[in-house]
């Protein structure tokens, strides 16, 4: 197969320094300047994932880098998702697929068909875009992995890719991020190293000079630019230390809604509320003790991907009870993905798929049961409401809403129970399409307590809206005056435009071989 495309490579000097967002504007710049660009990891580490158009599971970050694109996701951008379950296991989601649950050692006795995937699904994207913008994971340099590395050196080599080496200044240290990551590359790999970029600076960058100019005469490396740090931007992000910068945020005052998440030790697809904190007027909190959600107007139980292990962690740190003191006063509560199976009845996992508890009691708020099972469903979703619940404001709001699912577990929810969705199709544009009429999560009786299993359903505006607006009127007050929340692409543009005004575009350009 051949390979056209160019191709461009970010690496970090560790993880968390904004790799995903800095490629994220690169698709979008490319894509301004005409080119059909894509972008790619060949291994992803994270609990944020996305379902495909044709229902394979991907990293969240490589979903919102395509759509910056201006494509559709596709499996190839992200061959592999290691989803971690602990310690020393992960889930290995492979082209899209689950493969089982590897220790380290067992998934890199595996190394040599992984490299052969990751080689193909790189040479088709080069063979159907301009450029590829490649990401890379924790740090290049970290020696004691460097022989097991299918991600960050060994995909520029394998790709023939420069590499921008980012790192994050608002943590501290920069500089010595820079020079010690040169410092530990082999020869060859720091012959790749193109230019350094300095991510979320706050202040004036003419401070930084000095600085800048050691690393430009020590490594004859130019500096690309110096990125600022973006407030409130509305993309989301791959990795829950994104989430310590929402921590010890205080409650909203008596004209906001107070919106607490919470912050499960394995939360997943946490950028369900990312539509939510941008809303005027709406505060978003992830709460780390039960305290923090005593005045709360609504609170969610996010996605899991360890339901019965976040389960009883709740139990122990005294969050199930704060929850069932909530439920009695009828004050409303919303689970979600793995949140919708802790609010009911039992959680049965026979054959150990997450879990060695091969049994644990709900916290019985929902009539529902979920049984796990060795198929994983993942799908991109249709649906309509179909009974108006506090989900959807207590009204029947019109029209489709679209989300994706992302879970192992069979829901069931006992005869005559009312369920706040309907599937109307999955994978509607794929060609394993199926249209459905399957009722989705349940509502307790009292209306107070509502489960869904579908992710981003806060993206659906009016359904966001008659939410909000539900809540606004159990707490007496009214929506603040002012425009809607921008749409997504108008985010991509912003974050286009403040990089592209601090980096010096033109020698990015040469680096990646287009000038």
């Amino acid at each position: 197969m051949a390979m056209n495309a160019r191709t461009l490579m970010v690496q970090g000097t560790a993880s968390s320094v904004g790799k995903s967002l800095i490629v994220t504007a690169l698709c979008r710049l490319f894509r301004q300047a005409g080119l059909r660009v894509a972008p790619f990891k060949s291994q992803n580490m994270a609990l944020n994932s996305f379902v495909t158009p044709d229902g394979a599971e991907i990293g969240r970050a490589q979903a919102v880098q395509a759509e910056a694109a201006g494509i559709a996701p596709a499996v190839e951008m992200n061959p592999i998702l290691l989803k971690p379950e602990g310690d020393t296991r992960s889930q290995v989601v492979l082209m899209g697929r689950p493969a089982g649950s590897f220790t380290f050692s067992e998934y890199h006795r595996r190394k040599p068909e992984f490299i052969r995937i990751i080689a193909g699904c790189l040479a088709r994207l080069r063979a159907t875009y301009d450029i590829v913008v490649i990401e890379g994971a924790g740090s290049p340099a970290e020696i004691n992995l460097a022989s097991h590395d299918i991600v960050n050196m060994h995909v520029a080599e394998a790709a023939d890719a420069p590499v921008i080496l980012v790192g994050d200044i608002d943590r501290g240290g920069v500089f010595a991020q820079f020079v010690g990551t040169i410092d530990l590359l082999e020869a060859a790999h720091r012959a790749r190293v193109a230019g350094f970029l300095i991510n979320k600076f706050r202040g004036d960058a003419a401070l930084l000079k000095p600085g800048l100019d050691y690393l430009e005469g020590r490594f004859a490396i130019p500096v690309l630019g110096v990125v600022p740090y973006i407030p409130r931007l509305r993309i989301a992000d791959e990795d829950s230390v994104a989430l310590e910068d929402r921590r010890g945020r205080l409650g909203g005052s008596r004209d906001q809604i107070d919106i607490t998440v919470i912050r499960l030790p394995h939360i997943s697809n946490y950028d369900d509320f990312l539509a939510l904190e941008h809303e005027p007027g709406v505060i978003v909190r992830f709460a780390e003790s039960p305290p923090e959600i005593a005045r709360a107007d609504l609170v969610v139980i996010p996605g899991s991907k360890s339901t019965i292990a976040d389960l009883e962690w709740m139990r122990a740190d005294g969050f199930a009870a704060a929850i069932f003191a909530r439920a009695h006063r009828r004050e409303p509560i919303v689970g979600i993905c793995g949140g919708c199976q802790m609010l009911g009845e039992t959680i049965a996992d026979p054959d150990a798929i997450e879990s060695p508890t091969r049994s644990a009691a709900g916290l019985k708020l929902l009539p529902i049961s979920t049984y796990f099972g060795r198929e994983k469903v993942t799908a991109q979703v249709r649906a309509c409401v179909a009974t108006a619940s506090l989900l959807s404001g207590e009204r029947a709001v019109e029209g489709e809403i679209s989300g994706y699912e992302i879970h192992m577990g069979r829901v069931e929810r006992r005869a005559g129970v009312a369920a706040p969705f309907r599937i109307i199709a999955r994978n509607a544009v794929a060609t394993n399409a199926v249209s459905e009429d399957a009722l989705d999560g349940a509502i307790s009786a009292d209306g107070a307590v509502a489960g869904t299993m579908l992710h981003g359903i806060f993206e659906n505006e009016l359904l966001r809206a008659a939410l909000l607006g539900m809540l606004r009127r159990r707490k007496g007050i009214a929506a603040p005056a002012g425009p809607p929340i921008p749409p997504r692409d108008a985010q991509y543009d912003r974050l286009a435009a403040t990089v592209r005004a601090n980096i010096n575009w033109k020698m990015i350009e040469r680096i990646a071989g287009l000038t």
